[in-house]
């Protein structure tokens, strides 16, 4: 009898671990600056193909949180935190000034300027963009925070300044925006508006209340907190996310924690982290 062998023939042998993947790595986002205070900045935003992977490697996932709001009046935002996936990291954005006493944080985009001419905070140069500042005059409107894809708005006499717009992203095979800027806060006792939040999550900026909070897992920033006689907070930013994909040809991840969503859709194995992990492919 012959001992019993294994025989491959040519081109069928098991596909290997990726040689590389697609990410989005998203930071967490600035928090809005408190009373008549900027909107906070958005996660920085990275997103390319062709990242380097290597097989039984474990690579650290940080999915970064949003910063929270100021608390009524002079209180500036406090920073996002940034995320990370191996050698890629965001960095978190900007805190929104303060209303007269602070200037917008600067981060992966910037935080905005708060009232009475506060200037803004500045973006990551890949990552995001500046914050708008406070007005030049008067202290009804202030600014808003920078997003992916836009510088945030001047705030105005008339009106708290917008957000900057976020990025779209198909990634997960539906586009998705997400780091939008927070809108700056405003005097609702004179019926002046706070500023929209920027296109990707971002919140809008209070007027009569407290700013809105940025969406979460969208790295959008919060809004700034309005006044009526009464000092409203800052909204809190919201927290970031990281996607990676690479081609449905290759195996599936021989590990992951973090508790990831993972699909298979259009071609590619998917892998979303909303909260902090780790992928060994």
């Amino acid at each position: 009898m012959f001992a019993a062998k294994n025989f491959f023939l040519a081109g069928s042998a098991s596909p290997t671990a990726p040689a590389s993947v697609e990410y989005l790595v998203v930071a967490g986002a600035g928090g809005g600056g408190g009373t008549l205070g900027g909107g906070g900045g958005a996660g920085g935003y990275r997103t390319a193909s062709g990242l380097v992977v290597v097989a039984g490697t474990p690579y650290t996932v940080t999915v970064g949180a949003g910063g929270n709001g100021g608390a009524g009046l002079g209180g500036t935002g406090t920073n996002g935190s940034n995320s990370v996936f191996s050698t890629i990291t965001s960095t978190g954005g900007g805190g929104g000034g303060a209303y007269s006493v602070g200037a917008g944080l600067d981060g992966g985009s910037g935080g905005g300027g708060g009232a009475l001419a506060r200037p803004a905070g500045a973006g990551t140069a890949g990552q995001g963009n500046n914050g708008g500042a406070g007005p030049a005059s008067g202290a009804t409107g202030a600014g808003g925070g920078g997003g992916a894809s836009a510088v945030g708005e001047t705030g105005l006499s008339t009106a708290g300044g917008a957000g900057g717009a976020g990025l779209s992203s198909s990634i997960t095979g539906t586009s998705v925006t997400r780091a939008g800027g927070g809108g700056g806060g405003a005097r609702g006792d004179l019926s002046v508006p706070g500023g929209a939040g920027g296109a990707g999550g971002g919140g809008a900026g209070g007027s009569s209340g407290n700013g809105t909070n940025g969406t979460a897992n969208t790295g959008s920033g919060g809004g700034g907190g309005g006044y009526t006689g009464t000092y409203f907070p800052g909204g809190n930013g919201g927290s970031g996310v990281v996607i990676i994909r690479y081609a449905d040809t290759f195996p599936a991840a021989a590990s992951t924690t973090g508790s990831p969503t993972i699909t298979v859709s259009g071609g590619f194995r998917i892998y979303q982290w909303t909260a902090s992990g780790s992928i060994t492919f």
